[in-house]
């Protein structure tokens, strides 16, 4: 009669903490995922480096985060780009627009236009994701440590409204060393007229 009590304390207690861990898992989901309309992000100030479309150096510049609300992301945005961008998903390798891109130009943020990457800096990392050694400022990009997936990986975040960019690896080329492995669906391509 013991036997069948303490099998049925440990199968108990074993089934109690699955029951809490499913209910945190669902909690963390529906807030995570949930439409109401409240804005979303920081309210604070960043600096970030404005650059014209031809790629000249504006100036340094404080300005107040970008905040919307989901539904104001959603009518901004197609579903892809919400889905990336606010929602940090990532786009099938080779299907987005920008990968195989080669013109010169400079990468904004589809969300809220701030200056990213130049066309310089991009190069082919055989990966099917738009690729680049550097960002166009340091101030422009954040930089957040990333445990999803089961792995550390280090997510790239636009400053000025927290999207969704990519993330950034060690195992880029020459100067830096980095590969900012970016989501076309995050980026929006101006071209430089020669």
């Amino acid at each position: 009669m013991n036997e069948i009590t303490r099998r049925g304390l440990i199968f108990g207690a074993a089934t109690a903490g699955a029951y809490g861990l499913l209910v945190g898992v669902e909690r963390v989901c529906l807030s995570a995922f949930a439409d109401d309309d409240e804005a979303e992000g920081d309210a604070s100030r960043v600096k970030i480096v404005k650059f014209a479309d031809d790629g000249a150096r504006l100036g340094v510049y404080t300005l107040p985060k970008v905040r919307k609300s989901k539904s104001e992301w959603k009518k901004q945005l197609t579903p892809l780009q919400y889905d990336v961008t606010r929602r940090a998903a990532t786009e099938f390798a080779f299907s987005g627009a920008l990968y195989d891109q080669h013109a010169p130009g400079l990468y904004r943020c589809v969300d809220c236009g701030n200056a990213l990457f130049d066309s310089e800096a991009k190069f082919d990392s055989g990966t099917g994701w738009p690729s680049f050694w550097e960002a166009i400022a340091a101030e422009n990009v954040r930089e957040k440590k990333d445990f999803s997936m089961g792995a550390l990986r280090t997510e790239v975040k636009c400053a000025l409204c927290d999207a969704h960019l990519g993330h950034v690896f060690t195992d880029g080329p020459e100067p830096t060393g980095l590969r900012y492995c970016m989501n076309s669906a995050a980026l929006l391509f101006v071209s430089r007229k020669s």
